[in-house]
């Protein structure tokens, strides 16, 4: 779900040229690191800053025409221009500058911490749930190579994942588990499978790949 549209403002315009300029120059992926940390410190949807990177690539605009001129051989301005924007914005102390603004945090909970006791976040648990459907229950051990290699990309404990595995497990009704589980990852997991876990594999599949360039 989107941020409400009105948290656009057109000066972010610099910002996402900044990430367009970037090295490689061109449209970044919509769950790159740099556009998700945007969208976080703007409150707008990566898919909006997506977007806008579209539409700096094709020039839509007379606007746009401008400020390609303007600042895309001049690195150094931009900069400078978007280091002062930061500062009108009240970057550092967003808490101040979002006071009575209505800021919708659906896909930013989705980058934070399942809880205090771990950085685990709700989008390593969404690929995990990719993976956990591409294996079978005897395979969920961290000794399987799928296992070790993303708890790699992750950069988190084969044994977290594993733990993660198993969860999915208990949430799974074909498999109609009996015991119980006490890990502190069962209540976002629910919430994660009560997502997407019922839906079509190949839509989580591609949704899962999409978030991995987050990692990247």
């Amino acid at each position: 779900m989107a941020a409400r549209k009105g948290n656009w403002n057109d000066d972010y315009w610099l910002m996402v040229l900044q990430i367009y300029l970037t090295d490689p120059v061109g449209v970044k992926p919509m769950y790159s690191r740099a556009v998700v940390d945007l969208s976080m410190e703007i409150h707008v949807h990566p898919s909006t800053i997506f977007a806008r990177e579209c539409a700096i690539a094709n020039l839509e605009t007379p606007r746009l025409e401008r400020i390609w001129q303007t600042y895309s051989n001049r690195p150094r301005k931009l900069t400078r221009a978007v280091r002062l924007l930061r500062q009108m914005f009240g970057y550092g102390n967003a808490g101040e500058f979002y006071e009575g603004v209505e800021v919708n945090e659906s896909f930013e909970k989705d980058f934070k911490p399942v809880n205090d006791s771990t950085n685990i976040t709700p989008v390593m648990l969404i690929i995990i749930l990719d993976l956990y459907f591409r294996l079978t229950p005897i395979t969920m051990v961290a000794e399987t190579p799928e296992v070790r290699e993303l708890a790699k990309k992750l950069h988190i404990a084969e044994s977290a994942l594993v733990e993660i595995l198993d969860v999915y497990q208990h949430c799974d009704p074909y498999l109609n588990r009996k015991d119980v589980t006490t890990s502190r990852f069962l209540s976002p997991c629910i919430a994660v499978w009560e997502r997407y876990g019922n839906g079509e594999t190949a839509i989580l599949a591609s949704f899962a790949e999409q978030l991995m360039d987050y990692f990247r």
